[in-house]
């Protein structure tokens, strides 16, 4: 399962509503760490979101470190991903959703996201590239 950054921010100490991590490590989530995966992007999406809060340099570089060992991460660099992401950019305009969306393809596992432009393009995702696209709550056991 692809995961976007926004559900990474705790690892940094900021709080969420959508905290997935907490909510796996908790068993309230229908699924397990060593599902994840994410896009190599990530790591710089996630430094340009906590440097913006002001979060201290030694929690960033904590928080990354310990995504590095802790997930599967993808490099967004690699042919098939790119190739994928220009397909993409057809149906989104931000070309960096392209390339979260793009890993997931080539993954083929689904991405969990909270993106409104992704998800006004789910049909488009899942139809022609047989990739789920999911939100926290879709994930969380009621």
């Amino acid at each position: 399962m692809i995961l976007d950054s926004t559900y990474l921010l705790p690892l940094a100490g900021i709080a969420i509503d959508t905290n997935l991590l907490g909510a796996i490590l908790n068993g309230k989530a229908n699924m397990k760490l060593e599902d994840i995966s994410i896009s190599l992007i990530f790591v710089l999406e996630l430094q340009a979101k906590i440097a913006k809060l002001k979060v201290p340099v030694s929690t960033v570089i904590k928080a990354i470190e310990f995504i590095m060992r802790a997930f599967n991460v993808v490099s967004f660099y690699k042919p098939e991903v790119v190739r994928v992401s220009h397909e993409l950019g057809e149906y989104i305009p931000d070309y960096i959703d392209c390339v979260i969306i793009a890993t997931a393809i080539v993954l083929k596992e689904d991405l969990v996201t909270e993106d409104t432009i992704t998800h006004k393009r789910k049909k488009i995702v899942e139809g022609r590239y047989k990739v789920s696209v999911l939100r926290y709550r879709d994930l969380i056991k009621t």
